[in-house]
């Protein structure tokens, strides 16, 4: 007698962005939740400090805690949605998110703040499975694009938004409000998520183990390596503390080489660095983040010290960073289409360099000039993002997806990382140490601005270079142009 052994099929792909409105829907609303958190204390810092009688030290742990997690469990989060199911972990995920973020009504002191804002980090790392899930729910290259630009959009407005939804809450509501408003959101998130995404099939799961030391590895080498990069900017350079960090961010970088090399069922195949477009985009988006995270905090302390505007103020005057976003589709989609991943790539990245030279210019010539080369910087990151995205995402085997998105997140995030150290680095070392309340002088603003043309143009040959050996690493995506054997990576199984 047999015995029939039915396998699950494949669903089937969603044909339109409207039939897949409400997966695609709940997706955005948890990209947007994790982002929004980036940004949302950055306001109420100094409510903070004053409410919990806190220093400038315990203040910037706040946020940093909550980026040394986020950075360093990016990649055993995506190594475990891979494993387990995607969709299960971005429902452990926001329920975690939206769990903690409650917890803040029963903190009394600053350390449990910061240790909240780690634990909230964690939870977040699981931000790059709905990059993956997205990408899964179209068999269509270009439904693909455009769902991935949508979240993107979403998440980057997010980015941007947070300051202003920060300053909106704190006039009229407790600071604790900002981290209590994610519970409701994660919980929409969930249910969204829960009705509208299909669960993973176990054919497209990969059965290798979790590789823990790679882990362990991982979250030492990013964690450490961002922190090297504070440390540096508050500390000094030559600082005992940073220097201890980085000799071992480079120590935690060579044991995870030797032990993914060696591992049985390592959590990134090392071989897939080989290949073009994995390199390659990887490198494009890390540079786009560093213009990116250079220009948006570059621009935060020329509105807010050098101009004298409020927090609100600021947040409102990087709108335009939000509009292009949304009005710059068309082009991005046109780009990649007609000239594919690598010339559109190279013309993103001609946009970047671009729109950071003209703000060396423009810093100097007000706002309007400013808005100018903000849209062409916007242009340029639509572009680079978004191709760079779905370019690491299809390098990667059908059961390895969630680890090319989180690959993705990684690059943004250690780019962020470089990009703020660079200009507060910079900054320090051409104006002040301090940057001085109050009102300015014209003397202490016109050194201002002469420390950023510096600061830009020095940015602007980095990302240049970073950029361009990236994109020149990319395949033409509207031809076939496969690895040569010797070249394949190892296949995830």
């Amino acid at each position: 007698m047999s015995t029939l052994i039915v396998t699950p099929t494949k669903p089937p792909a969603y044909t339109s962005l409207r039939a897949a409105a409400l997966p695609l829907a709940a997706l955005c609303l948890a990209f947007f939740v994790e982002m929004v958190d980036n940004t949302l204390l950055s306001i109420a810092l100094p409510t903070i400090g004053r409410s919990l009688d806190s220093g400038t030290a315990g203040l910037q742990w706040v946020t940093g805690a909550y980026s040394l997690t986020f950075g360093g469990l990016l990649l055993i989060a995506g190594s475990a949605a891979d494993r387990f199911g995607r969709r299960r972990v971005l429902l452990s995920g926001l329920a975690a998110f939206g769990l903690i973020s409650l917890a803040v009504l029963l903190v009394t002191d600053i350390g449990q703040l910061i240790a909240l804002r780690a634990l909230l980090g964690g939870a977040a790392a699981m931000a790059p499975v709905t990059m993956s899930l997205i990408f899964r729910l179209f068999d269509d290259a270009k439904l693909r694009m455009r769902s991935i630009t949508i979240v993107m959009i979403v998440g980057m407005s997010g980015f941007v938004l947070g300051p202003i939804l920060g300053g909106s809450v704190l006039s009229h509501l407790s600071w604790q409000w900002l981290l209590i408003v994610n519970a409701p959101i994660a919980l929409l998130a969930w249910i969204g998520v829960r009705v509208g995404v299909q669960a993973d099939r176990r054919a497209d799961l990969t059965s290798e183990r979790l590789d823990l030391p790679g882990a362990a590895l991982t979250v030492a080498a990013i964690g450490l390596g961002c922190y090297t990069l504070t440390s540096g900017v508050q500390d000094g350079w030559l600082s005992l503390a940073t220097l201890a960090c980085a000799l071992s961010t480079v120590a935690a970088i060579v044991g995870f080489i030797i032990r993914e090399r060696r591992a049985a069922s390592p959590m990134i195949d090392l071989a897939l660095f080989r290949t073009g477009p994995v390199r390659g985009a990887a490198l494009t988006q890390l540079a786009a983040s560093i213009a990116f995270a250079s220009v948006l905090f570059g621009l935060i302390l020329h509105f807010q010290y050098a101009y004298g505007w409020s927090p609100m103020q600021a947040g409102i005057a990087n709108l335009p960073i939000i509009v292009t976003m949304i009005a710059a589709t068309p082009i991005a989609e046109r780009l990649a289409s007609r000239l594919g991943h690598r010339l559109a790539c190279l013309v993103g990245t001609g946009l970047l360099v671009g729109s950071l030279l003209g703000m060396a210019w423009a810093v100097n010539h007000g706002y309007l000039a400013i808005a100018a080369m903000m849209v062409l910087l916007t242009i340029g990151l639509r572009t680079i993002m978004t191709i760079c995205a779905v370019a690491l995402i299809e390098a990667m085997d059908e059961n390895r997806t969630s680890i090319g998105a989180a690959l993705n997140d990684t690059s943004q995030e250690v780019g962020t990382s470089i990009g703020t150290a660079v200009v507060g680095t910079l900054i320090a070392a051409l104006v002040t140490k301090t940057l001085p309340s109050g009102a300015w002088n014209s003397d202490l603003v016109q050194t201002f601005f002469a420390g950023e043309r510096i600061v830009y143009l020095a940015v602007a040959v980095l990302v240049g270079l970073i950029a361009t050996i990236g994109s020149l690493s990319l395949t033409d995506s509207r031809v076939t142009e496969e690895p040569a054997p010797s070249e394949a990576p190892r296949t995830a199984q």
